[in-house]
């Protein structure tokens, strides 16, 4: 229902339907994917707006017409941001208010990409089990995945290890350590006796690489643009130890990050690290912004900068 303030002008409410639809509109372009993704009629979410547009008394949308994308007004922008972070807000209640009725229950839902998870979360999660043997902890594997924030946000997520995390209002982000592009290749190859090891290296060499759609990897093959380095691929893949086999095997070498080739399953394999650098990996320690951890978070929290500090 609609206010009516003094000099009887309606004020129209902003609903949180609106708010949710503005968000989705936005990142897909399209009314019919919002209504889609939401499981609305598209004329349902052109009402949410339109009536959202009514509250805050400016159009949000450029509406081209035919099958081009729709893009956010200045105004649009301006709305789109304080949507995030007031559904951001509510799911931070829902996930406190949970917290706050059910405290014999200690769940901890922690997101990590694979080599994070391998190199650091054991000896992080024997610290938590010393201090709190009855908590339960969910591994979830968020490589590459964007929906990493919004899950945070939306409390389905506790903490999480990333990398290249984009900053986020809704999140916190811990800065933890640096884990720079470095060379993996067969203890018997040519790269190996390399005295003063460059990516350059690299230039005219087989390698095995990562899928070409994964974030970092396109950043990776950039680099390798700019720098006028030309490998061939010859294979690639999701999965960090057939990238290992790879390579021991011989059949090809690989940019990895340096935790992953510290640890290394082959023996066959070394690795080498140029002074130079490629495009940055940035590992974080991520929670939602404005929600206090609970004290099994906090002491997985604390575990993990601790061994940070010695990666």
């Amino acid at each position: 229902m609609s206010d009516k303030r003094s000099d009887n002008q309606i004020i129209h409410p902003v609903e949180l339907q609106g708010l949710r639809a503005l968000l989705a509109v936005a990142d897909s372009g399209s009314f019919r994917s919002a209504a889609a993704e939401l499981g609305y009629a598209q004329s349902a979410i052109s009402r949410q707006v339109a009536e959202l547009e009514r509250a805050v008394e400016a159009p949000l949308f450029t509406r081209p017409g035919g099958r081009a994308k729709v893009s956010l007004t200045p105004a649009g922008e301006a709305a789109y941001l304080h949507a995030r972070r007031a559904l951001g807000e509510v799911h931070s209640l829902k996930a406190s208010v949970k917290a706050a009725a059910h405290p014999g229950h200690t769940a901890l839902r922690v997101g990590a990409f694979g080599t994070a998870a391998a190199a650091l979360l054991p000896s992080a999660l024997q610290a938590l089990r010393e201090q709190w043997p009855g908590v339960q902890v969910s591994l979830i594997d968020t490589s590459d995945d964007p929906r990493l924030a919004d899950w945070l946000a939306e409390g389905r997520l506790d903490l999480a290890l990333t990398i290249n995390q984009p900053v986020d209002d809704r999140i916190e982000m811990i800065h933890l350590f640096e884990d720079p592009w470095v060379i993996l290749t067969h203890r018997d190859s040519e790269l190996a006796t390399a005295s003063d090891p460059t990516f350059e290296l690299l230039d005219g060499k087989d390698v095995v690489a990562w899928s070409a759609n994964g974030v970092l990897q396109l950043e990776l093959e950039t680099a390798w643009r700019k720098r006028g380095i030309s490998p061939r691929v010859v294979y690639r893949t999701d999965d960090n130890l057939v990238l290992q086999r790879l390579v021991s095997a011989g059949l090809g070498d690989a940019c990895v990050g340096r935790m992953a080739a510290r640890r290394a399953a082959d023996p066959l394999l070394t690795w080498l690290e140029p002074l130079d650098s490629l495009s940055p990996r940035r590992i974080d320690l991520c929670h939602p912004r404005g929600r206090d951890l609970d004290d099994a978070a906090r002491t997985l929290s604390s575990a993990l900068r601790s061994l940070a500090s010695n990666a």
